[in-house]
């Protein structure tokens, strides 16, 4: 951070301050009525010192994930709601079109058993299934991680490889593309097949067409939530069977319905 920068932070923080100041003045004025509203202190994006974030405009960050420190996500990547990657005494790389569900932990590592020093880099087109926890290792391209996979420092997943949910991989182990690992500890279980791979590109595409429709619902206004309640409430006790009869025809608001690449069965069919 530069003088221009420090400055404008030490401004920043006076003004903060006295915001605060006033706020105590006020409840302090107000004696027995005095009502302390508890503030969330969560923040999406955090710097530690002067580690700070940086993520791609086109990122879908769930307002309830972290991103802290040295961390580094590229486009179209989606960080879901609960999940903590925390770059503090290392760094975090997460490439193009990843995944990372709900309530996982990437973290790094400082030092082990082994003496190394240990950043964790995760690929492009990578899905990581929920409450999986990936510590100081790499996962390459278009790999995958199962539900609840716990990888330990130094762990390398090849392209094309998989992971099964619920496997702990031990320190130092690297799962050859083409193969699937299952257990605790994790051992070789089978080849995968030319559809499971191509399973694993899929998973990453559908993942990004989702977090497009959750990035824009986070960002509706209160009026606009309402609306579309209201909407939902009405066309709840559509009968199609007794509008025909009345020759009624209504149609589905546009605000209502999802976009075609977010239902891959309903694509499918129109495409035929």
């Amino acid at each position: 951070m530069g003088t221009l920068g420090r400055a404008i932070y030490t401004v920043g923080f006076w003004i903060r301050e006295t915001g605060q100041a006033i706020d105590r003045l006020g409840s302090s004025l107000q004696g027995s009525y005095y009502f302390k509203e508890q503030l969330s202190q969560h923040r999406t994006l955090m710097n530690v010192f002067n580690k700070a974030p940086v993520v791609d405009k086109d990122v879908f960050v769930a307002p309830s994930a972290s991103i802290i420190g040295d961390v580094r996500v590229g486009r179209g990547s989606s960080i879901w709601y609960g999940c903590v990657l925390r770059g503090d005494v290392n760094n975090i790389v997460v490439g193009y079109g990843t995944n990372i569900q709900d309530n996982s932990l990437v973290h790094v590592a400082k030092s082990n058993l082994s003496g190394k020093v240990l950043p964790t880099i995760i690929g492009d087109n990578v899905t990581v299934g929920h409450s999986a926890v990936i510590h100081g290792c790499t996962v390459e391209d278009e790999a995958f991680v199962g539900m609840g996979a716990t990888l330990l420092d130094g762990v390398v997943v090849e392209k094309h490889a998989m992971v099964a949910a619920g496997s702990l991989v031990r320190q130092n182990t690297k799962i050859p593309s083409g193969e699937v690992w299952a257990g605790n500890p994790a051992k070789f279980l089978r080849k995968l097949t030319d559809e499971e791979i191509a399973f694993i590109t899929q998973s990453a595409t559908n993942y990004t067409n989702l977090a497009q429709v959750h990035a824009a619902e986070n960002v509706k206004s209160f009026d606009e939530i309402e609306f579309e309640k209201a909407l939902r409430k009405k066309f709840a006790h559509k009968d199609e069977e007794y509008d025909s009869m009345l020759g009624v025809v209504r149609e589905i608001p546009p605000e209502l319905i999802l976009p075609d690449n977010v239902l891959p069965d309903k694509a499918a069919k129109d495409q035929k």
